[in-house]
């Protein structure tokens, strides 16, 4: 028997590590993810190699790492030489100190008032935006003497959790009158770096950070941690590396979009070469011969213009596999392309085999990743889906397991 978050090495399986999260027997999965850690680490060097000076490097994790399972890439970055691991919630990083990984966190989001008690006594390094969050930690530090190591997020321009100009005379001052916060870092995100090729309004947004940043240390405080770079900023702006940069999506081998791609050809960067890290797979549930004109799926979307042999699998959107793909996306099986038919249901989709020969019950599907000489990718993905690859990889099935290993035949219990 496992427990939830109780992790098991399966030999019989290639190796792999077994991961299961909300399960608390062993028990077949009907869809699962195997993830290449040697991608993870290979991705962070060559991305590493991109970065200015004596700039720390901070693999950001949050989000089960993007979908693909949030302790097994923290330990592979780690091993790669991350000096920080990046989260947005203080849940994510109690976790990772629970698995003895002893590299600086960072909580990027917003820490609710009281979980600020647990942030600052566990020693935490953590974000804070706004005038109310920083009265209550400090109020907390003071209480129980402890300093509290605080980044500041500053407003450039995105709008979203942050300082305004306005405000940081008044965050100055109680950071003066309070000693027991201890002011490590100050950052920012760019709300437009990835989706354009014209990168006026990010120069615009680091300019203002810069401004906010001279007048914070022009006050006394030296701020050791400034950091404002995504992936798309470390791989095109070396102005923006500042002490720190926060790899996310680059580490786990996808680009932040085509735009950036292109560039950091435009900017004469060049182009680190980054691996996908994550092959999705589930199996075929039951086969069986639809005659022609036979509607398929919910709504009657698709009606079949020959006998068509329909593969069912078990799984859907409220797994991650997102309804926009109804009669636009494809799986891999035996190292073809399937499409899918029909409606993606609840927790199945229906795919054509019709020309795939000798398809099996349980035969090895796989959703994303590669099969053969064919690959599915999160962008092909993302381009079906309307959507961008951030989404189709983080929104997969958080309760499916993590396989840590080479691949493998299908898990079995």
């Amino acid at each position: 028997m496992l427990v939830p978050g109780q992790s098991l090495r399966c030999d019989s399986a290639g190796g792999k590590l077994f991961i299961f999260r909300q399960a608390n027997q062993m028990t077949r999965p009907l869809s699962w993810i195997e993830l290449d850690t040697d991608a993870i680490k290979n991705n962070l060097k060559n991305l590493r190699t991109l970065i200015t000076g004596q700039s720390k490097l901070m693999a950001v994790v949050k989000g089960q790492a993007y979908g693909h399972g949030m302790l097994p890439v923290a330990r592979a970055a780690v091993e790669a030489g991350a000096d920080w691991l990046g989260v947005f919630h203080i849940a994510e990083a109690v976790e990772l100190s629970a698995q003895g990984l002893r590299v600086p966190i960072l909580i990027l989001g917003y820490v609710p008032f009281d979980d600020l008690e647990i942030a600052v006594q566990n020693g935490y390094h953590f974000t804070v935006s706004s005038i109310p969050s920083l009265h209550r930690a400090a109020e907390i530090a003071s209480m129980s003497g402890t300093q509290a190591k605080l980044h500041l997020k500053l407003e450039c321009g995105t709008h979203r959790l942050g300082f305004s100009t306005i405000e940081l005379d008044e965050v100055l001052n109680i950071l003066r009158a309070e000693k027991h916060l201890s002011l490590e870092g100050a950052h920012t995100h760019f709300a437009n770096i990835e989706d354009t090729t014209l990168h006026d309004y990010a120069r615009g947004q680091l300019e203002q950070f810069n401004h906010m940043l001279a007048k914070i240390r022009s006050s006394g405080f030296p701020v050791a941690y400034p950091h404002t770079a995504c992936t798309a900023a470390a791989i095109l702006f070396p102005d923006t590396h500042f002490a720190m940069v926060r790899i996310g999506i680059g580490m786990y081998g996808m680009w932040p979009s085509k735009e950036t791609f292109l560039s950091a050809h435009m900017e004469g960067r060049g182009a680190p070469h980054l691996t996908p890290a994550m092959t999705w797979k589930t199996i075929v549930a039951q086969l069986k011969d639809v005659p022609t004109g036979s509607y398929v799926g919910y709504g009657c979307t698709y009606r079949t213009t020959r006998p068509t042999k329909i593969a069912v699998l078990p799984v859907g959107y409220a797994n991650g596999y997102d309804r926009r793909l109804s009669n636009r996306s494809h799986v891999l099986i035996k190292g073809n392309r399937a499409s899918v038919r029909g409606r993606v249901c609840m927790n199945l989709i229906m795919v054509d085999v019709t020309d795939i020969p000798t398809i099996e019950p349980q035969e090895e599907v796989v959703l994303l990743g590669k099969q053969g000489d064919e690959i599915i990718t999160a962008e092909q993905m993302a381009a079906w889906a309307d959507t961008i690859n951030y989404e189709i990889v983080t929104r997969i099935d958080p309760h499916a397991p993590r396989l840590v290993g080479l691949p493998a035949q299908a898990p079995d219990a």
